[in-house]
């Protein structure tokens, strides 16, 4: 069985991760952070980071952009508030606790949201998803970079056995693509649009949805969607 992650388990993870965050996580996504951004910024305008953590990432957005970061630690936010307090960031408008399951926005308020390294840390991946789809305007792009598990083979098996450490760490090792592609599947405004493989080692992919603006009599049956095949890349 695989284990169940709590709200307060991540929070209390990435308060201890903290401390270190930049040190062991920063070079190891700075690749993966900067092909995110240059992908978010195609858009621009109102831009939501979603697992904001220390910040590391917020220097890297064009000033012309606004910026608004939430994470569930606190801890970490304050690293980030330290830094934007350091590099005088001033197109950061809001550093904000939020949980990505519950956030406190209104609908259709972002132009792009982008999480870097979330999905796979969060209790509920596709409620996160379906909040990140609510506050984003029809348009605009949802924005993710991420793990994904093998789903077979010995990585697949090491990576399910890895899973009890690993959630007590905060993060998920076992997390296949097909989670993503049926979420968006299921969503009749939503449309996969990216698949990049990032690296080291193809572990980690950029993807990304597009909202689109549908017809108060769309369905899931009856919405047009571009196939698969033809948009992921």
């Amino acid at each position: 069985m695989v284990p169940q992650m709590e709200t307060d388990q991540v929070a209390n993870a990435y308060g201890r991760w903290a401390p270190v965050y930049d040190l062991v996580f920063g070079p190891v996504f700075r690749q993966g952070r900067r092909a995110a951004i240059d992908v978010a910024e195609q858009i621009g305008g109102r831009i939501l980071e979603v697992g904001v953590g220390t910040g590391i990432s917020l220097p890297g957005y064009d000033k012309a952009n606004r910026i608004t970061g939430v994470d569930i630690s606190e801890p970490m936010l304050e690293k980030a508030r330290q830094r934007v307090r350091a590099l005088k960031l001033g197109h950061v408008e809001a550093i904000e606790v939020m949980d990505a399951e519950n956030m406190d926005f209104p609908d259709n308020s972002f132009d792009v949201v982008v999480a870097q390294y979330v999905i796979t840390s969060v209790p509920n991946p596709e409620k996160a998803l379906d909040e990140f789809a609510r506050v984003v305007r029809p348009g605009g792009e949802i924005v993710i970079t991420t793990r994904v598990g093998a789903e077979q083979g010995i990585r697949g098996k090491i990576e399910k056995a890895l899973m009890p450490v690993t959630s007590r760490l905060g993060f998920r090792t076992e997390f296949a693509f097909s989670r993503y592609s049926d979420w968006a599947e299921a969503m009749p405004e939503i449309e996969l649009i990216e698949r990049r493989e990032l690296p080291p080692l193809g572990h980690f992919s950029l993807v990304r949805f597009r909202k689109m603006a549908l017809a108060a009599n769309d369905s899931i049956n009856g919405a047009v969607r571009a196939p698969v095949n033809e948009v992921v890349q």
